[in-house]
């Protein structure tokens, strides 16, 4: 991995987290009792932040992250959008050079711990793989990967006029967050981490904002994560500096919740799960029992799944020949955007922008998520790459750079 690429990576990797928490009940609702690695032994919250998990036992918790807080259920409908089969030999055919090494794609599958990935040309599956016992069946973590998904069920319900416009105060629609440091932020500004409110999102610093979010999550109150947020000061005048924040995410899950009135899962369920035509249940993470989800992690899918949510937002957000997101959102989704002084950032509406030379040649992007969550998008070639891996730390340990790996795929299709 370049310098440079390490560099981007760690900055769009800065959701980690360091927390424990008791096993809450086992299976939840929601998580069908044939699921095949119901029965496995799983780790805590505190070992996959601290990278401290043998491979088997980060295997088995990757893909059990539902039995780890309460989780409201992502319903499926009944009939799976068909992912059909082109395949392609992309095992003799994917290198690519690294500091004066050369990388095949059994590398990137060792190296980088792969336990699934599927790569989508043209909207039909020309690769697929499943390791570590990992089957089509398997729901495995999203992590950060749920921002992007966050993100996009606010331009469903501007779309919907559910939200007037990005341009809506977040006060509007979060009333708890009413004289804090919130009041005169843009839903926009939220989207760019561009508040202005101050975080310190060191996963590892006992003291920082971002353990104090998690506490609150570990607690499993009503409202507490809120309180957290409404507690910090302002640093910087909305939309002026982008700072890497999990804190806004949760609130942007909080704006979509209040302007829908209901659950976020089920809002995802409803305007995009069984419309597009996920194949598989799917779980997300819950602030309290029966609270408000997750916005920044805690979505557990299938890979296929990933894969069909990146197909959408390729295809503009359109189900049935109707686009469900405003006009140009995909277009501007994956874009660096620009905080209100002009200043370019290397973010877009929580999406990353691509990083290497043929990535940014393509307009690529990706939702990112910690110890190896990847759904790579690039417009210029109709590709879709996600990835489920389990990587030994949250951040830090990718041996093969993904987007130089992706890049070097998107180079080997026919």
């Amino acid at each position: 991995m370049s310098k440079t690429s390490g560099q981007h990576l760690r900055r769009g990797l800065l959701a980690a987290t360091t927390a424990s928490v008791t096993l809450l009940g086992g299976i939840q609702a929601g998580q069908a009792q044939d699921y095949p690695h119901a029965d496995e032994p799983i780790g805590t919250v505190e070992q996959i932040y601290d990278g401290h998990l043998t491979p088997d036992l980060a295997v088995n918790t990757f893909r059990n992250i539902d039995r780890l807080f309460p989780v409201r259920t992502i319903e499926a409908g009944d009939t799976p959008r068909p992912l059909p089969e082109a395949p392609q030999d992309l095992e003799s055919r994917v290198t690519m050079e690294a500091d004066g090494e050369t990388y095949d794609l059994y590398d990137f599958l060792a190296l980088d711990n792969v336990a699934g990935m599927i790569v989508l040309k043209d909207g039909a599956v020309v690769y697929e793989t499943y390791q570590r016992g990992n089957t089509p069946e398997t729901r495995w973590m999203s992590m950060s990967v749920a921002k992007s998904i966050t993100s996009t069920l606010v331009g469903v319900a501007v779309r919907n006029g559910d939200i007037g416009s990005t341009d809506d105060m977040v006060v509007d629609y979060v009333p708890a967050l009413a004289g804090t440091a919130y009041d005169g932020v843009s839903i926009h500004d939220v989207l760019l981490m561009a508040s202005g409110v101050q975080w310190n999102e060191t996963y590892t610093d006992p003291a920082s904002d971002r353990r104090d979010l998690l506490r609150a999550q570990i607690a499993q109150e009503p409202g507490a994560a809120m309180a957290v947020m409404g507690a910090l000061p302002r640093a910087a005048e909305p939309g002026t500096v982008h700072n890497y924040s999990t804190g806004e995410t949760q609130v942007l899950g909080e704006v979509v919740h209040g302007a829908v009135g209901g659950p976020l899962a089920d809002y995802l369920s409803e305007q995009i799960w069984k419309p597009y035509g996920m194949e598989a249940d799917a779980n997300w993470w819950l602030d309290s029992p029966d609270g408000v989800e997750i916005g920044g992690s805690g979505i557990s899918a299938t890979l296929r799944d990933f894969a069909r949510f990146g197909q959408f937002f390729l295809d503009g957000g359109v189900i049935d020949g109707t686009s469900i997101l405003p006009d140009g959102w995909t277009e501007e989704a994956g874009k660096p955007q620009a905080l209100k002084d002009g200043t370019v950032i290397d973010y877009g509406l929580m999406w990353w922008p691509g990083w290497t030379e043929e990535s940014i040649a393509d307009g690529a992007y990706l939702a990112i998520g910690i110890e190896g969550q990847n759904i790579y998008i690039n417009p210029a070639r109709n590709v879709v790459i996600a990835t489920h891996m389990a990587q030994p730390k949250p951040v830090g340990k990718e041996p093969i750079d993904p987007l130089a790996f992706f890049d070097a795929v998107v180079a080997a299709l026919e």
